[in-house]
């Protein structure tokens, strides 16, 4: 059995927090990208190029080409806009965390250590737009630590920050690619209030959805 600790953050440790949310953020591309691919608009665009071009060049060869350059693209949008975001993290927030967290009042970070490795993490602060709830932010596991219960030991450890301070509920917001993230969210007894698409353009353009999830403390113990 491993011997996993959680802790508060330390200096030492920017460096394994910033590759373990650059990991767990790039492992999402893949997912988003096929995500797009599922979407209607998307499949009309490769239809109609195909169609287009079957009939004006009578081959087959330039319109497979002509998709796997589409696709191609399409792909590198997905890349650059995750890219965007992990770029705007490290630069705010994550550039110094014990300014961002652990000095503001109503704010923590934690690390999960496994025999002495940081392999996970998890922060809150309080939310911007309802006053009597802490937002959960920047959870993320390494893939190879999945499956080991840290994820879970993260959220208890953000309720019982949470609830010592008195606020009524945790908010948090994940997309709908994560779908392991809401798996873990939802039996921890986080319900869905709302969905919005992202509203940068390519977020508008794949139709890529942010989910946002609450749970109310005095029903947390349940599903605990």
């Amino acid at each position: 059995m491993a011997n996993i600790q959680i802790r508060k953050y330390r200096d030492e440790d920017s460096e394994a927090v910033r590759d373990t949310y650059t990991m767990g953020m790039s492992e999402h591309v893949p997912s988003s990208f096929m995500h797009m691919l599922k979407q209607p608009p998307t499949q009309m665009v490769l239809m109609c190029i195909c169609c287009a071009l079957i009939t004006s060049s009578k081959s087959f060869l330039l319109p497979i080409l002509a998709v796997t350059l589409v696709l191609a693209g399409a792909r590198q949008l997905i890349v650059n806009m995750f890219n965007r975001q992990i770029d705007t993290s490290l630069s705010n927030d994550l550039k110094n965390i014990s300014e961002t967290y652990l000095k503001q009042k109503d704010s923590c970070f934690w690390v999960a250590e496994v025999d002495g490795v940081v392999v996970g993490m998890v922060a809150c602060l309080p939310a911007e737009n309802a006053p009597a709830c802490l937002e959960l932010k920047r959870m993320s596991v390494r893939r190879t630590h999945r499956r080991m219960g840290i994820a879970k030991a993260l959220c208890r450890t953000v309720a019982e920050f949470t609830r010592e301070r008195g606020f009524a509920a945790i908010l948090l917001v994940t997309s709908v690619v994560a779908t392991d993230a809401q798996k873990l969210y939802e039996d921890m007894g986080y319900k869905k209030i709302r969905e919005f698409v992202i509203p940068e353009l390519a977020g508008k353009i794949m139709n890529f959805i942010l989910i946002e999830y609450r749970l109310d403390l005095q029903r947390e113990g349940k599903s605990e």
